[in-house]
């Protein structure tokens, strides 16, 4: 019987784990977590647990019994420290565990910035978010270190609060996930009109922090995925796992989610997203994979966010320098030969990227 591990208890290797149960797979699945935590979600971090309006634990993917009930072994609070896919075997608490198929599903590690004299929260975990939350609540100024999603996120939960925001960057831009810096501008317009204070090319360092009298600072700086640990494998590794077009890195491992680098089949690109959505399809492409099902078109790049109240969607991918066109009949669909955007417009969006997604691969 194939057992399959997954290293990495997050929404991309619990996906798996359903999928593969779902589609028939009847041989052991182990799920290895370094958190000591079930599995759990993050887009309610920056929203629901940090505003107070859920408690941490409603944020849980599934409960350990429930992934016992599905015939899963999750591991929690157990570290993946290095990896030999000859020998088809992963290291994790010093001991080998063994694999027939190995997903990789680890994620990012956030950048964690030192001010002297300031104390500093990130937000990428649960943990982190219990101890942004306890600060937030006291909170009356915020100071957002960083300029992309996770920033904007919290700028807009800021402000629905109430609480004054100052947004400090060094690179003079806004990004938005896999779109970059071509929504600059029209982020930057709509912080502004919502109350935000812009510092753009003030850099994340103590005398830009100093200038802003904020009671609390967080960094939203981005980070790194987790591929350190990988080094000695034989993997290729930039700016992730690099996979095919199926998620494959190397014969019977594979890598979903933030971490992973696919290819994308319509450009020829490796391309890495971190989104739950990605990272979903992902995962259910890689469990058809494993269980025989039909072929799966490798997903189509999709990120999407919402700030200040305007849900902001991005399909396929885009190249920094060719501008974005709006449509002539819906100017909030704003398009690239490869890529589409949905500013405020989630029917028009979704049209769009059904269009998007029906052309055809260049042979």
């Amino acid at each position: 019987m194939v057992h399959v591990v997954v290293i990495g208890a997050s929404v991309a290797g619990v996906t798996l784990a359903e999928a593969l149960r779902a589609s028939g797979h009847s041989g052991p699945i182990t799920l290895v977590g370094a958190e000591p935590h079930a599995p759990y979600a993050r887009p309610p971090l920056s929203k629901q647990v940090l505003d107070g309006t859920w408690e941490p634990d409603r944020a849980a993917l599934r409960t350990a019994s429930e992934l016992q009930a599905l015939g899963v072994t999750l591991r929690t609070g157990a570290a993946a420290s290095s990896l030999d896919p000859v020998r088809h075997e992963v290291v994790v608490d010093g001991d080998p565990l063994g694999y027939d198929v190995l997903v990789l599903a680890t994620g990012v590690e956030p950048t964690r910035p030192v001010l002297p004299g300031r104390s500093v929260h990130v937000l990428r975990t649960l943990d982190d978010a219990v101890a942004l939350r306890a600060t937030w609540e006291r909170a009356s100024s915020v100071a957002v270190l960083g300029t992309g999603v996770l920033g904007s996120e919290l700028a807009s939960a800021a402000r629905k609060s109430g609480r004054d925001v100052t947004m400090i960057g060094r690179s003079g831009r806004l990004t938005f996930g896999t779109v970059g810096a071509l929504l600059s501008d029209r982020l930057a317009e709509l912080h502004r009109a919502n109350g935000v204070s812009l510092r753009l090319t003030a850099a994340a360092e103590p005398s830009a922090v100093a200038a802003v009298d904020a009671d609390l600072v967080v960094a939203a700086l981005g980070g790194r995925p987790r591929t350190d640990w990988l080094a000695d494998s034989g993997l290729t590794i930039d700016d992730g796992v690099v996979c095919d077009a199926t998620g494959l890195a190397t014969p019977d491992v594979y890598a979903i989610g933030d971490v992973a680098r696919w290819t994308d089949p319509s450009t020829g690109r490796t391309v890495r997203v971190e989104h739950q959505t990605n990272a979903i399809e992902q995962a259910l492409a890689v469990a058809a994979t494993l269980t025989g099902g039909p072929p799966q078109a490798a997903p189509t790049p999709f990120f999407w966010s919402e700030v200040h109240g305007v849900r902001i969607q991005a399909a396929g991918s885009f190249d920094a320098a060719v501008p974005l066109v709006a449509d002539d009949d819906e100017p909030r669909v704003l398009r690239q030969p490869a890529g589409v955007v949905g500013w405020g417009a989630p029917r028009a969006f979704r049209l769009a990227r059904a269009e998007l997604a029906s052309v055809p691969a260049p042979a």
